[in-house]
């Protein structure tokens, strides 16, 4: 069965709704000398201010 598709400012609107979403993994060195790591998903447009934010 064929799946409905919308045209014109309907699907513009769909699209334009839809958030792009980055998965970002940060690592870091804790007392024992062993890594642990925080993934943490965010908007894509913000993923080099998250990162900045977070580095050590």
């Amino acid at each position: 069965m064929a799946k409905k598709q919308a045209f014109g400012q309907e699907a513009l609107a769909l699209k334009q709704s839809q958030r792009k979403m980055a998965k970002v993994i940060i690592s870091s060195k804790n007392d024992r000398g062993k890594y642990s790591f925080k993934e943490t998903m965010i908007d894509q447009d913000s993923v080099k201010d998250f990162i900045e934010r977070n580095k050590k």
